[in-house]
């Protein structure tokens, strides 16, 4: 499982500008525009777009395996799971870290992206 953090913007070329002036590479780009992955030497940084007011905090993470098996490890630990759903880009698992945070881990379609 590799992670990657993913930042809520709202002016997504702004911020593609920003971390490629910062030594990050465009990798993935969702064709609707609203996702971008800016990959780095140590892993890769996600875009999301937003238009909300506050932006909410997350940890994602991106599996190696079937989100079934990452499921099933977790329940029989205790932690509750939301479900596994068909997203825009893939499938992915949500839960709660135990102070609340959301975590998610996805399972990429890559055949989604550009």
């Amino acid at each position: 499982m590799r992670v990657m953090p993913i930042r809520y913007v709202r002016d997504m070329a702004e911020f593609e500008r920003f971390y490629t002036a910062l030594g990050l590479t465009a990798d993935t780009r969702q064709r609707g525009g609203k996702w971008l992955e800016l990959g780095a030497s140590a892993g890769t940084l996600g875009l999301h777009h937003w238009e909300g007011d506050a932006v909410p905090p997350e940890l994602a993470f991106v599996a190696d395996e079937p989100l079934e098996a990452v499921a099933e490890r977790l329940t029989a630990a205790g932690f509750p799971i939301e479900g596994i759903v068909d997203e825009a880009y893939g499938r992915s698992l949500r839960l709660r870290d135990p102070e609340g945070v959301e975590v998610v881990v996805n399972e990429q379609d890559e055949e989604i992206f550009t």
